[in-house]
């Protein structure tokens, strides 16, 4: 498979890639050839989700190894990278994604507890897990980090205080860590998607109104799928997004702009 998007022999660690997001991303890296670990909290999970890529990729080369992790814990994320290392050799790819918004409402109720996990689980571990595999790719020379952050962190959002203040935070890490690493060789880019139908964002596209709401501000008028995203994370993992550093990507179907 010798085009832009081949990661034949690359390995990659996607968290919270058991469902949503994570998964597309890593099934579609497997697809075209990476040796992907699928991680989330719950073993029986990631070797279920490892066992259906595994079946369904394996003729193309890539594979899929479960390793279960709680991000929030710096052990846990520590063993991740080391066993990731240990059983499939020097990561490549690093796509962290597995993020939480435990509170939905006012900032004037928000408990201190939801403000201390959602900053620990979004931005203090990605950060963690950033530290622990980046100097590794520096010191090849060469690797890609694409952090799933969201356009949530591009303008005001009332009802999503702390989680799109740390997707903000997440979008000057991308930017910092490439100014950082790019000299290296690492390119660090984050995405930040639109409304995506998943499971996190299920208490949107579930409420027929307000999903009409959003789909009418949208140039596109409609929400996006989790393998629309994994394309982007697929461009710019692969040679197709050689020349692709520092930059936060909005794949959200023109969200953005939309007044």
């Amino acid at each position: 498979m010798d085009d832009f998007f081949d990661l034949s022999g690359q390995t990659a660690l996607i968290t919270g890639s058991t469902k949503g997001i994570g998964k597309a991303i890593a099934c579609r890296m497997a697809q075209y050839g990476a040796n992907v670990v699928v991680s989330s909290r719950k073993a029986d999970v990631c070797d279920a989700v490892a066992a259906e890529i595994n079946e369904k990729w394996a003729d193309r080369g890539g594979s899929a190894t479960a390793i279960p992790c709680h991000i929030g814990h710096k052990d846990q994320l520590q063993a991740l990278v080391d066993q990731t290392q240990d059983k499939l050799g020097p990561i490549d790819i690093l796509v962290p994604n597995a993020a939480v918004n435990p509170y939905y409402g006012p900032s004037a109720d928000m408990p201190d507890s939801a403000w201390d996990k959602i900053m620990e689980t979004n931005v203090r571990s990605t950060f963690w897990l950033c530290n622990m595999v980046i100097p590794g790719m520096a010191e090849r020379g060469k690797g890609a980090v694409t952090i799933i952050a969201s356009i949530s962190g591009l303008k005001a959002a009332v009802e999503l205080f702390a989680y799109s203040i740390s997707k903000v935070a997440e979008h000057q890490l991308a930017r910092n860590l490439a100014a950082e690493y790019g000299p290296k060789g690492v390119r660090v880019n984050a995405i930040a998607p639109g409304l995506i139908k998943t499971d996190f964002a299920k208490a949107l596209w579930t409420d027929p109104v307000r999903l009409e709401q959003i789909n009418n501000r949208m140039p596109l008028r409609r929400l996006g799928d989790p393998d629309e995203i994994a394309g982007a994370a697929m461009f710019l993992s692969s040679k197709a997004g050689a020349y692709m550093c520092g930059q936060v990507i909005n794949v959200d179907g023109g969200a953005a702009i939309s007044p």
